[in-house]
């Protein structure tokens, strides 16, 4: 539970990097071409907040997304 939501679990996803070369269609070139691809990662924006569970104070970590909605009772 290393990089995960409490509230949504909200975990990395793993996605790509396109590298591409050439001029494009629309500027007078012939097209670009894709010349590699790498993997990457997508990490939550994670936030450690104090928060009350089950009326207790305890750190934890949440997303941005779930503070910003409100999902988080601060401490």
């Amino acid at each position: 539970m290393a990089r995960e939501c409490y509230i949504c679990g909200k975990k990395p996803t793993s996605g790509r990097t396109i590298s591409r070369r050439g001029m494009a269609k629309s500027k007078g070139g012939v097209g670009q071409r894709i010349t590699g691809k790498t993997l990457r990662r997508f990490t939550p924006n994670l936030q450690s907040v104090n928060a009350v569970i089950d009326g207790k104070k305890k750190k934890i970590k949440v997303c941005a997304k779930c503070i910003k909605a409100g999902k988080v009772k601060k401490a």
